[in-house]
């Protein structure tokens, strides 16, 4: 973000008796440090009826009423040191606010130990020259993930202001996220709401499981074929736990093929007919894909609708599977 933003808020009933920090975080989606730090800065004014500036230093603690109206201005953010990298993106949908990639597998989202070059923030620093701050430093907007070897449409904010409005609709599960999973296993059910809460592994801490002291997730999944011994879902996301959908399949007896993690060691064995057995052995990656993700432009108000077409290894799982037992 290379200028300034600005946003007018109005103190509603639900905030009034509030302390300021907390009122205005709520409302936002900023975090209450980075509130914090715009009032030490004198970038929070208390707006006077007519729009007019008040003089009125403001502390975090004062209390706000209903009524009340504050401007937010949302200075430049500061160089976030990490090298651009010119890394192709295969970019889906792209405005001034926000940008969807088809991420494919195998890239990273954010750096990490072991994965410091090559990600999909690095790309995104050399596409965006503009990206949005947050808390002040300069960084790709991304308000979800997903795994690295799960392939799919990401949305990245490129100002502040859609930051917030992404961050809000995703929290309110006001956005329609939706993957193709193929799965060992045949369901007797053709559609399930599966609501079960989901923590870190006990034992294993790289891996989650479903736990009754866990936070609440919930998937519907819909069989869209059943391929003989195999079967492809439709998953839809009401929350997005870490390995969510990984997690939730596994605990119902459908392991996602190629899975490492939440799937047994999977041979296919000379009851499986070609290509099927092919396909299957030579995946690399679980098979799963975040085929569509839908919503309201938090900036614009417009409906967005974006489907991710799936990759080669996948097209070629499905169409096998699909020439056998389909």
């Amino acid at each position: 973000m290379t200028k300034s933003e600005e946003l007018n808020i109005s103190i509603g009933r639900e905030q009034s008796g509030k302390r300021l920090d907390t009122a205005l975080a709520g409302i936002t989606r900023l975090s209450r440090s980075r509130i914090q730090q715009l009032l030490r800065n004198g970038h929070i004014e208390y707006t006077q009826p007519g729009g007019k500036p008040s003089d009125e230093p403001l502390q975090a603690s004062r209390k706000v009423l209903e009524g009340d109206r504050f401007r937010i201005t949302l200075p430049p953010s500061q160089p976030l040191s990490l090298e651009p990298e010119d890394i192709p993106l295969d970019i889906l949908y792209e405005d001034e606010h926000l940008i969807i990639i088809n991420k494919p597998a195998g890239m990273v989202v954010h750096p990490s130990h072991g994965h410091e070059r090559g990600t999909l923030v690095h790309a995104l620093l050399h596409h965006c020259p503009d990206l949005p701050g947050i808390n002040g430093i300069e960084r790709p907007g991304i308000v979800h993930r997903l795994d690295k070897d799960t392939s799919g449409s990401l949305v990245v904010a490129k100002t502040e202001t859609a930051h917030i409005g992404l961050s809000a609709l995703f929290a309110s599960h006001e956005l329609t996220r939706q993957y193709l999973a193929w799965c060992r296993g045949a369901p007797r059910w053709k559609n399930r709401r599966i609501e079960l809460p989901i923590a870190r592994h006990p034992q294993h801490r790289q891996k989650m499981a479903v736990h009754p002291q866990g936070k609440e997730a919930v998937t519907d999944a819909e069989v869209e074929y059943f391929l003989g011994p195999f079967s492809q879902l439709r998953l839809t996301l009401h929350t997005g736990r870490t390995h969510q959908i990984r997690v939730h399949l596994a605990h119902e007896r459908l392991p996602i093929l190629g899975d490492p993690v939440y799937a047994r060691n999977y041979h296919p064995g000379h009851d499986i007919p070609e290509p099927s057995r092919s396909m299957i052995a030579s995946l690399r990656r679980q098979a799963l894909h975040a085929e569509l993700i839908a919503f309201c432009h938090p900036v614009t108000g417009k409906q967005v609708h974006i489907t991710a077409p799936l990759p080669d290894d996948l097209q070629a799982l499905s169409e096998a599977l699909h020439r056998n037992y389909g």
